[in-house]
């Protein structure tokens, strides 16, 4: 099984420091990540160096792994290429480290990512002639489609509608259960967090604040903290914390 452990990562850009030695436990995959803290917190930037694609300080572990690439990445801003239809686009994801000869297999896997999220009926329309928030779904079948054992979403359900929110988060909660997958989620909706999320880390100004359970992390002294709202946290029927927010403080 796949882990990930962050040990002393940090990064900058320029002579600001963005992310300050941010080390974690290990992950194991089967179970999902919340990301959290208030905007401009470094969650964006923590995410591009787990990926690679910033320099720094510090190790990413990655142990357990079956494939030389691991991970995908689904960044905030998806950007889209017009020219493309959808099924086009999610091959082309599928495609990328492999070799250009499209097999069966790839055209099979691209047809279940967009079955999987309910984007099927997209394939043939053009990327430029859809919604933000069908755009948002492509890009996470773009991510699915690779197959990765570690899968990092920046704020995948921003653009989507709450109905479509809570879609996605159940399908990646069970995709991470059967494909024995960590997926780490930033997420801005706290209670969203509580419902989907396994796990929970926390960044405020570049530095990691709290790591653990989600329900031990998201606690109404938390929130006043990092958030400066007022609120607590109740037991649904269903066994999952509610968070109920009162007030900004």
């Amino acid at each position: 099984m796949v882990t990930l452990q962050l040990d002393r990562l940090s990064a900058r850009y320029g002579r600001r420091q963005i992310l300050a030695e941010i080390s974690t436990p290990r992950f194991e995959g089967g179970r999902v990540v919340a990301l959290l803290g208030p905007n401009a917190a470094g969650k964006s930037t923590l995410f591009r160096r787990i990926f690679g694609l910033l320099k720094g300080g510090g190790e990413v572990r990655i142990t357990g792994a079956a494939s030389e690439r691991p991970v995908a990445y689904m960044p905030q801003d998806t950007g889209v290429n017009a020219v493309l239809t959808v099924y086009e686009s999610v091959l082309m994801a599928r495609m990328q480290g492999r070799s250009l000869k499209v097999r069966p297999e790839d055209l099979a896997k691209v047809d279940q990512a967009l079955d999987e999220l309910g984007i099927s009926p997209l394939g043939a329309r053009d990327i430029g002639d859809i919604s933000g928030g069908q755009r948002q779904l492509v890009s996470a079948a773009q991510a699915l489609v690779q197959e990765p054992e570690i899968l990092l979403l920046d704020e995948p359900t921003s653009a989507l509608d709450l109905n479509r929110q809570i879609s996605l988060l159940t399908i990646l909660r069970r995709l991470a259960r059967e494909r024995e997958m960590l997926i780490m989620v930033a997420l801005h909706d706290l209670g969203h967090a509580l419902r989907f999320t396994d796990e929970a880390m926390v960044l405020q100004n570049g530095q990691l604040i709290a790591c653990g359970s989600t329900a031990e992390v998201v606690t109404p002294e938390l929130l006043h903290r990092v958030y400066r709202v007022a609120a607590r946290i109740e037991p649904c029927s269903k066994g999952r914390p509610q968070l109920i927010v009162e007030e900004s403080v």
